[in-house]
């Protein structure tokens, strides 16, 4: 299985080749300049593999949520790399990649969306896969869904942009907190080849963003 992955949801740009359960990556902090990073890192590790596009048998993208203007790049390298190789596409949540990295079997993911929100989902890993316990929304810190129980992992920007409200709302739940955790091409290349070798990759032309928020400033009236 030889997929090329990326995410550029967050300031980081990562970008990550996964074969037969290898991964090489490459990640730099991108402020906003993903979108002249992000193809010279996947043509530097598809050269340094000595593959090329259509020998691909996918490529993942990070779908969000996360910054608008991030998943768009995203989401249209990847419609134009899998449209000129002929190969299949697959979009990996962010916050399903932060419950990942975490590798706790109980994730809270939480990455700060700006305009004092955050971008929240919940994840309990059964049976060596994920379950969504509470799906992508966008919340205040304050009013984030409640979690069952206890020995929960904080994961992401959310936990140390909030800190104060996010563990004080979780305090019973949480036995421990990633708050330096962000999305990463890494695990969305390893979550991906699963839903490859099941056949679910999609035509370029139906790769999408998830954007949860459909605006991204306040208007005067709501500063």
């Amino acid at each position: 299985m030889k997929i090329l992955a990326f995410d550029t949801s967050t300031e980081y740009c990562t970008a990550a080749l996964l074969i037969d359960g290898a991964v090489q990556v490459r990640e730099v902090h991108a402020g906003q300049t993903h979108s002249q990073l992000l193809l010279p890192m996947c043509q530097d590790l598809l050269a340094e593999a000595g593959f090329a596009l259509n020998q691909l048998d996918g490529i993942a993208f990070g779908a969000g949520p996360g910054s608008f203007t991030g998943l768009r790049i995203a989401c249209a390298v990847a419609q134009g790399l899998a449209l000129g190789a002929d190969v299949p596409v697959y979009g990996v949540s962010s916050l399903l990649a932060l419950a990942e990295a975490s590798a706790a079997p109980r994730v809270i993911a939480c990455l700060d969306a700006r305009m004092g929100e955050v971008y929240h989902a919940v994840y309990e890993r059964v049976a060596g896969d994920w379950h969504e316990v509470s799906a992508p929304l966008l919340s205040a810190p304050e009013q984030v869904p409640p979690v069952p129980g206890s020995g929960w992992c904080g994961s992401g920007s959310g936990f140390r942009v909030y800190a104060a409200v996010m563990q004080a709302r979780y305090e019973v739940a949480l036995s421990q907190l990633r708050a330096d955790l962000y999305p990463h091409a890494r695990e969305i290349a390893v979550l991906a080849a699963p839903r490859f070798a099941a056949g679910e990759g999609m035509v370029a032309e139906l790769a999408a963003p998830l954007y949860v928020r459909d605006k991204v400033a306040l208007k005067t009236c709501e500063r």
